[in-house]
This record gives C-alpha cells, structure tokens and sequence, in this order.
C-alpha cells in the first residue's frame, strides 16, 4: 500500500500537508484493524481525530482516543496490537508497539521507521512516525454511544461517543486540563458554531468533573457557558494559536478564530 500513499500525497504542496494525510491514513488502517479484531465492541472512538473522521472536523489530529464503555472481559489491547502490527507488516510497513498498561488510561505507540523516507517526504531514514493510543479503562458514567459507517481510504464501522457526550469531552478537558491546549478552543469553537449540534451530556460531564476533582457547582444547561467564559478570559490567546496553526487544514481559518468570536458564541 505504500504505493497507494504516494499517490495520494504526490500533488500536496506543502510537507506538512503530506506528512498529515499519511498519518490519517495510518489512523484510519488502525481502525480498521480494530473493527476487525473486535475491539469496536468494548471500546467507544472519542477526541479530535474522532471528530476529524466522524464529522470533518477541519483540522487534523494525531492520536486515537478510546473509552472502555461495555463487556470489559471482551477487552484485549495486547490482541489488538497484534493484530495492527500483523496487518500492517504484511504490506511492508516497518511497524513497533511500545505498550504502558500500569495506569487506568493505557497507551500504545505504534510506530513507523522510516516511512517518510519511503515516501520521499524525510531526508532522515530512521524518522519515525508514531501514532498514539489511549484506552480510559475507567471512563466516566453516563456517556452515550452511536455508530457510524465511514469510508475514508478503507470502509469502517466505528463505536463511539454521540455528540452531546463528544461535546461534554471536550467542555471537560477545557474546564480541568492543566494546561493550555489550543485545539481544544479550536473544537469548542467548531462545536459551538455548529447550529444543529446537540446540548451537552450533562450527566456524563458531571460525572468527569467529579472524577477529576471539581469543586465547584454542578455544571448545568444554564452555567456552564460561564464557566467555560472564565476559563476563556485567563488564556494566552497567542499560544492557542500558535498550537492549533500547524494542524489547520487551511490556513485561512486562523482569520476566523478569534477570542471575541468564542466570547460571542458564548452569549
């Protein structure tokens, strides 16, 4: 399949351009490995590059975020690695895992050496492309799971999180993360600017906010865009967007994403 990608990246412009649509592609092969191996029966996708594939979402992501929502006895990452790293192999990629299963979030790097090279997109041989990912073994309650068909290279039949609990993801990481992450002002601005997207699962944020130690009151329907206001007033807007610049898909999009323009969506 390596032909197959530089087909597929030989008329982008930029390297960053390429080097994201090989990493997508990498992303979407995983999945379909995952699916295939049963792992889309205890696990919900979640996260950016969820909303990137489910939803378009315009910009690009690097890991693959999972919730262990259902059937915990079904659940075998070590299987799954398997099963990526075999699939993988047996069309010439140069594939590693690198396992962490001691904390209740397990994480998996699976890594590419030497693919940019192969493709002409690195002058270093050795480069390696890694993919993350994160399995929450203990995710909050009340999440709400949808599936969906997406054809995207290859087809897919994806578990995940519905929109009202994506959006309460993501409000939670905002609320509670300890530092500043652009592409998460990013999400919220595209979800708030999205008319017929769904409230947030309140149930389930609470249940996140009470896991990561919120002190304050409980987040509901008529607080919580105050909430996310506050947050919104204390940050370096220059860092957000020095953080969400690289993985824009068109750079024009910089122009729109203004503080004032969350501050406005947040009325």
């Amino acid at each position: 399949m390596i032909p197959y990608l530089k087909a597929q990246i030989e008329k982008l412009v930029t390297l960053e351009t390429q080097r994201a649509i090989v990493r997508e592609y990498l992303q979407i092969r995983i999945l379909q490995s995952l699916q295939r191996t049963g792992a889309m029966i205890p696990l919900a996708f979640h996260g950016g590059t969820a909303l990137r594939l489910l939803y378009q979402l315009p910009r690009y992501s690097e890991d693959l975020d999972f919730a262990l929502e259902r059937q915990p006895d079904q659940y075998d990452l070590r299987k799954y690695l398997t099963a990526i790293q075999q699939a993988l192999t047996a069309e010439t990629y140069n594939v590693e895992i690198k396992l962490s299963e001691q904390k209740v979030v397990h994480s998996a790097f699976i890594r590419f050496r030497g693919l940019y090279y192969q493709l002409g997109i690195s002058p270093h041989e050795s480069e390696v492309l890694a993919i993350k990912l994160e399995i929450d073994t203990n995710p909050p309650a009340n999440a709400v799971l949808d599936t969906t068909f997406v054809e995207r290279h290859v087809a897919v039949h994806l578990q995940h999180h519905d929109r009202a609990s994506l959006l309460a993801g993501k409000l939670h990481a905002i609320l509670q993360r300890e530092y500043v992450k652009g592409r998460d002002w990013y999400d919220l601005y595209w979800y708030l600017s999205q008319e017929q997207w769904s409230s947030p699962n309140f149930a389930m944020l609470n249940s996140a906010l009470g896991q990561s130690g919120w002190n304050k009151a409980v987040v509901t329907a008529d607080n919580w865009k105050a909430f996310i206001a506050q947050r919104l007033t204390r940050l370096d807007w220059d860092r957000v967007v020095e953080d969400v610049q690289r993985f824009l898909i068109e750079q024009e999009e910089l122009a729109e994403f203004k503080k004032e323009k969350i501050e406005n969506l947040l009325v």
